[in-house]
């Protein structure tokens, strides 16, 4: 990668920022199994990279000496038989959010002191992949159709299975119900909750989700009577 197709600015920085957060998140959690069979105690040291493309990579650190760009922690596989699988991933998870910061901070080394300050304070709106590991954030609260919630993309089934959409309120109410549900994250890729994306809730675990990211359409879940999120319907099928 050449120096002049890196991200320059805080919007393209934060993007990249989010597209390789993305995809460590998916390693850790819903293709966990298969990132947990890559890191084989046996090979080489490996490393987790999220690249922009928001996919995940196990491989060798690069061989460039000094590297193009910050190196992820090096030999994550030494220890996973040696800890908790909890434990081990959320180490994993410590490393990978250090990571992320070294890389996007990198990139804004020619920022200014209030380019880098509004950079770290929209990586800061996110939640590190530690929290979205270990379920420090509630990932369960949700918006309700009843509350008014700031949800004009976002979709809830009632008892009948037809789907709702939650009505905006007035702004006053808008700015109230911001705060309630500013917890609220996607169970795939653990980003907040934004009301100018189309979200869709399963009515197994009760987890929201980009409908992005279940690829899951408005069209699509207007056909839907009961959502079940990837990961139930896995649980499902193998009982």
């Amino acid at each position: 990668m050449e120096m002049a197709s890196n991200p320059r600015t805080v919007e393209e920085i934060f993007k990249d920022y989010s597209a390789r957060r993305a995809g460590v998140v998916r390693a850790l959690t819903y293709d966990v199994d298969e990132f947990y069979g890559l890191c084989d105690p046996e090979k080489d040291n490996l490393c987790l990279y999220g690249h922009p493309n928001e996919s995940w990579e196990v491989t060798l650190p690069a061989e460039e000496v000094p590297p193009e760009l910050p190196e992820p922690a090096l030999g994550i596989n030494f220890a996973r038989d040696g800890m908790n699988r909890k434990d081990w991933l959320s180490l994993v998870a410590v490393h990978s959010d250090s990571w992320l910061l070294s890389v996007a901070f990198y990139f804004g080394a020619r920022l200014n002191r209030n380019e880098r300050k509004r950079l770290f304070s929209l990586i800061n709106d996110l939640p590190t992949v530690f929290e979205v590991v270990t379920e420090r954030k509630p990932v369960k609260d949700r918006p309700s159709v009843d509350s008014g919630s700031k949800s004009r993309g976002s979709t809830k089934r009632s008892s009948d299975g037809q789907v709702k959409s939650n009505p905006k309120l007035a702004d006053e109410s808008y700015e109230d119900e911001e705060d309630e549900h500013s917890e609220t994250l996607c169970g795939s890729c653990g980003g907040n909750y934004n009301a100018d994306e189309f979200w869709i809730g399963c009515d197994i675990c009760e987890r929201w989700f980009h409908g992005k990211c279940v690829k899951i359409t408005p069209a699509k879940a207007e056909n839907i009577k009961q959502y079940k999120c990837p990961s139930c319907s896995m649980k499902r099928g193998r009982q």
